[in-house]
């Protein structure tokens, strides 16, 4: 078996160079989008999408998190009106749905505000009949991840791949109940948190996100 490196990535353009090399099944296909979640998924999304050859584009997700506990997610929400609930955690934590509400509704105008300042007047491209890649520079709880696959299954694609370069053991492979196949390059144990897997992890601007999808002005 291939020794697992346990060492961290430079940054997120070299995490979404090495995650390409690992998704060359896909190269130069004209049946394969890859969509990156804002905002740390598009640097690593840019390098995976140049590496193959196919089209880029921004799939806007935000993690629903506890009030007062932000970095936990109870759930998350993306385009198209999903929502998913992490009943594990609300029921553990006796989070009343007003609570969730209240949460969700502040979420959705971010992602709204996300969704125009990316893209401008610039329409997602479609993904019926489509293989779709979607990419994050890592996964956790996979709250978000869950809620943009199906998000994106409500648009009847015809494979769904998850891609990342770091996760948590577990999370990869639960998420393999979702997605049409999943891919991670590092699966360290104990994992802990996604920044401590990258040199640099310096979070990703709009204006960042705006420039990699070519829609800067």
């Amino acid at each position: 078996m291939p020794q697992v490196s346990t060492q961290p990535f430079a940054d997120r353009a070299e995490a979404g160079e090495l995650l390409a090399e690992r998704l060359t099944a896909y190269r130069d296909r004209d049946d394969v989008v890859v969509l990156g979640l804002p905002r740390g998924g598009v640097p690593v999304a840019r390098e995976v999408a140049r590496g193959l050859g196919v089209p880029l584009d921004v799939y806007v997700v935000r993690k629903l998190g506890v009030p007062g506990h932000e970095e936990l997610a109870m759930g998350a929400i993306a385009t198209g009106g999903v929502r998913l609930l992490n009943h594990d955690v609300v029921d553990a934590l006796g989070i009343p749905m007003n609570v969730i509400d209240a949460v969700a509704a502040r979420e959705q105008q971010e992602l709204e505000r996300r969704e125009q300042a990316y893209r401008g007047d610039r329409g997602p491209i479609a993904l019926t009949n489509k293989t779709v890649i979607l990419v994050d520079d890592g996964l956790a709880t996979g709250a978000t991840m869950r809620a943009a696959v199906m998000a994106v299954r409500q648009q009847q694609p015809a494979r769904v791949i998850v891609a990342v370069p770091v996760g948590a053991v577990s999370t990869c492979a639960d998420l393999a109940a979702d997605a049409d196949d999943v891919v991670c390059v590092r699966t360290p144990d104990p994992f802990v948190a996604v920044g401590l897997w990258y040199r640099d992890f310096t979070p990703t601007s709009d204006h960042e996100v705006r420039s990699l999808l070519g829609n800067e002005t």
